[in-house]
């Protein structure tokens, strides 16, 4: 594992279904950001609040730019390990980024990250409430 992921991290366990992979039985290469998806709204989950209640104090946070890069292939039935966390703070925006690792965490299936706006329910840009940034600067 890398010693300079971010901090405050968290880790989302997620079992690989069959209706994830492809014709070989290897996880499809965009469910990739499906998994990562989840392992974002566990991060918010585990710092105090649901995606669902920082949507209803009017921050949405629309993805401006998803990466993924696969380095081994996930299988149907694998329980893989997503290190998540917060890498960058704009005025407007953050970044988180993602590790798949296998279910021993022994081997580095895929890194990503997502680039989020900031906005409110008309699409205009929000600069990062201090609730918001000190809420995900705090893992419970």
């Amino acid at each position: 594992m890398h010693d300079d992921f971010p901090s405050p991290a968290i880790w989302f366990t997620h079992r690989i279904s069959y209706g994830e992979t492809d014709t070989m039985g290897v996880l499809y290469y965009a469910e990739y950001l499906h998994i990562f998806e989840r392992a974002r709204s566990e991060f918010i989950r585990a710092c105090g609040m649901s995606y669902r209640d920082v949507e209803e104090k009017d921050i949405i946070l629309p993805v401006r730019e998803a990466q993924c890069r696969y380095r081994a292939p996930a299988r149907y039935d694998d329980l893989v390990q997503v290190h998540t966390a917060i890498s960058q703070w704009g005025r407007a925006s953050m970044r988180f980024v993602y590790e798949m690792w296998n279910e021993d965490k022994t081997h580095l299936l895929a890194t990503g990250s997502t680039q989020h706006a900031l906005v409110n329910r008309q699409g205009r840009p929000v600069a990062v409430p201090d609730w918001l940034r000190d809420l995900l600067g705090n893992l419970q």
